[in-house]
């Protein structure tokens, strides 16, 4: 198997600082590992190695170097190397996880009812060192929320405040109401350890965890024989990672209980070795997490999804942190639930057309093909890919794109396509963006966790607000390299909205295995070219929705659109609610759309406006040719043409002495043996078809049509070379 790997090192903050025998810890260092795989195109595998300082057997000053090898070796032999990794549990976590993710392509890592949502998973209420203030207040919140097990970190505070808070709590609920846990994390001296337990015996202790520090074997095994409370290993476990000295300590010490935190005990792999060994002893077990974001914590509590457990688990540390990946993992109750609300809508604030949706750049999640970055991820993703030579540029196009769009500044700068005069560079606020990506998620009705396709490029605005849009709504962001046949290698993924050009869905509808890629994404929309009446027809009958969108640059994308199939199939362009459009004196089209744009901007499309706001397109002003006085639109003679013509061509104009400008015809024709054009029985046609002005005065023919780099008909450049070629059916 092949596979490629990155490492995204990313802080973790707590929410408020979170006290352990070993300190007090404010922040959390965890490194992702990012899997890439050939055989699961458009896939990335996630894992999360998180070693905890003063305490996992890891925690060296080299990890990332350690791991950076690890991975190395994993991309050499296409398997990780579990006996060489034994003393980095960690990696082995990490990597076991990221592998799994890649090869489902899911966060429901194994097929459970957890996974399904259908169960949860029973967790006890973790109470928190402090003040005795403060454990008490923790205390009432977990009884509030309804846990039925509870587990206090002992030790921090003064031993008779501990006892208080445990007679707190017993006087309000009996043993069988409410379980208690301790872990005292090794706070107890062997000499009054004894001493301890059995005072802490009056409140009827379901267990207590490492009540003396770890590695004094012999007097942990004797307290184990005389201790009035079941006693579980904890930090006893950290760095035994061999099968034979896992046994050693389990003979030597035979505890009640042990504790299991898979990034500590060698994965789920070393994690399954010592409950075959707990099993084969008849000592009780339950796995906890260990303070990693919610990569981790998902992976640790999909595997308990799959084992046979008996009490409740120690999971549910996700919610400590102000930066937390987000997944959908939620707690009701007592219990740890995965419940993927992709499906349920992303609620999209109702507005009138003088208010604004609202949004906040700074807590927006990029979500990549299933994987959501933080603003500090996607950042430090983007830096990694930009600095590596082997990027493709349209990546790098996106990636560059990612860190504008983060960056300081509340503006960018895009290059207009010359819709309303000469094409130049604009400054546009990225508040307007979103306002505008909102409009469109809004109108199509798109869902949190709905994928999107991005085909386009994202040097142009079309393919920047693509971005925007997913990150505006939460859609999952699947990338392609823009090309004629953006699906061509692409697996089969349940799209609900695509944006592509005209070009790219005709040679779609060209292709039997891409025509049923097309007709499953739910809906497409088409921009950046006109659509003409021979592509509208094939899409009349696909069971999909698609639209033909109106917009420029400069209104930040599109402020309308057009179905073209379906019962809601329509010739006139329907306006987003937040946009109002009129007729300037010359009939070319004005747009208010105050959220995008801020004045109004006249066009030089030439319309038709209806009472209803709806419009219709009738061609471009400065497109208007002027031949003896009459003005054509060669759009709409196009539109007409298009009925008798199904190779590709192109109305346009050469000059001449008498009429000042003359019509004529540019036929697209590459292969002249297959796209045969019976020019006597055309130009019948268009005698039947045409008015006698309207009648093309010569027709041309070229190999391949010009297009600008954005996929339209370069009008221009087809002028020019009919200017300078000769046609093979002169003026009659």
């Amino acid at each position: 198997m092949q596979y490629a790997f990155e490492i995204i090192p990313y802080t973790l903050h707590f929410h408020q600082p979170a006290g352990t025998s070993r300190g007090v810890y404010h922040d959390r260092k965890s490194w992702y590992v990012l899997l890439t795989s050939p055989e699961w195109p458009l896939r990335t595998g996630i894992g999360e190695c998180a070693p905890l300082p003063d305490l996992s057997c890891d925690a060296l000053p080299d990890y990332e170097q350690r791991l950076t090898k690890a991975c190395e070796q994993l991309v050499e032999h296409g398997t990780p190397d579990y006996e060489a990794l034994r003393a980095y549990p960690s990696i082995i976590f990490g990597l076991e996880t990221a592998l799994r993710h890649l090869q489902t392509g899911t966060f429901a890592l194994w097929d459970t009812p957890f996974s399904h949502g259908e169960a949860g998973i029973p967790i006890n209420g973790l109470i928190w060192m402090g003040s005795k203030e403060q454990m008490l207040t923790q205390i009432e919140q977990k009884l509030a929320h309804g846990y039925r097990c509870v587990k206090l970190k002992i030790g921090a505070i003064d031993f008779e405040e501990e006892i208080t808070l445990l007679h707190y709590i017993r006087q309000r609920f009996s043993a069988s109401e409410i379980e208690l846990r301790l872990d005292a994390n090794g706070a107890f001296s062997p000499e009054d350890a004894l001493q301890k337990l059995e005072r802490l015996s009056q409140f009827a202790i379901h267990s207590i965890e490492q009540p003396i520090r770890a590695g004094q074997w012999d007097i942990m095994a004797d307290l184990i024989n005389t201790s009035p409370i079941p006693i579980a290993l904890d930090e006893e476990l950290i760095g035994v990672n061999a099968p034979e000295e896992k046994e050693r300590l389990l003979e030597a010490i035979q505890p009640h209980y042990i504790i299991l935190k898979p990034s500590l005990h060698g994965g789920f792999q070393g994690s399954a070795e010592w409950i075959e060994l707990t099993k084969q002893r008849d000592i009780g077990w339950w796995i906890t997490s260990a303070l990693e974001s919610n990569i981790g914590l998902n992976a640790i509590a999909q595997w308990c999804g799959t084992l046979d457990m008996s009490m409740p688990q120690g999971l549910g540390t996700g919610q400590l942190f102000t930066n937390n990946v987000p997944l959908p993992l939620v707690i009701q109750h007592d219990q740890l639930w995965y419940k993927d609300q992709s499906h349920i809508a992303k609620p999209l604030p109702e507005s009138s057309p003088e208010t604004h949706y609202e949004t906040n750049r700074e807590n927006q999640i990029l979500i990549l093909e299933g994987i959501p970055y933080t603003k500090e991820m996607a950042l430090q993703l983007a830096a990694r890919r930009l600095s590596n030579a082997a990027t493709p540029e349209w990546e790098h196009a996106f990636f560059s794109f990612v860190q504008t769009w983060w960056n300081d500044s509340p503006t960018l700068t895009v290059q207009t396509s010359g819709s309303t005069g000469t094409p130049k560079s604009i400054v546009v606020e990225k508040e307007r963006m979103m306002q505008s990506a909102m409009m469109t998620c809004s109108y199509l009705q798109l869902q949190q966790g709905d994928k999107a396709l991005l085909c386009l490029p994202v040097d142009y605005i079309a393919g920047k607000m693509m971005v925007v849009r997913a990150l505006v709504a939460g859609l999952d962001l699947y990338r392609v390299s823009p090309s004629s046949h953006p699906l061509r290698h692409l697996p089969d993924v349940p799209f609900a909205f695509a944006a592509m050009i005209p070009m790219q869905v005709f040679h779609s509808l060209h292709n039997a295995q891409e025509k049923e890629r097309l007709s499953a994404i739910q809906h497409c929309i088409i921009g950046g070219a006109a659509v003409d009446s021979t592509l509208e027809q094939a899409l009349l009958s696909m069971p999909n929705s698609f639209y033909v969108t109106y917009g420029m640059t400069e209104t930040l994308s599109h402020i309308a659109m057009r179905r073209l199939n379906g019962i809601k199939a329509s010739g006139f362009y329907e306006p987003f609610p937040h946009v109002r459009v009129s007729l300037s004196e010359e009939e070319t089209l004005i747009i208010d759309a105050r959220l995008v744009a801020d004045q109004v901007i006249e066009t030089n499309d030439m319309a038709r406006v209806f009472e209803d706001g709806r419009f219709e397109i009738l061609g471009r002003k400065d497109n208007v040719i002027n031949s003896g006085g009459l003005k054509f639109q060669p759009e709409l003679l196009e539109r007409k043409l298009h009925r008798v013509l199904s190779n590709a061509f192109v109305v346009t104009s050469v000059p001449d002495a008498v009429l000042g400008e003359k019509l004529v015809l540019l036929i697209e024709r590459s292969e002249p043996e297959k796209e045969h054009v019976d020019l006597d029985d055309l130009k019948e046609k268009m005698r039947n078809l045409l008015s006698a002005y309207e009648q093309p005065k010569a027709i041309y023919v070229c190999t391949k049509l010009p297009h600008t780099p954005n996929g339209k008909i370069d009008r221009n450049a087809a002028r020019q070379f009919v200017e300078k070629a000769t046609p093979v059916s002169p003026s009659s």
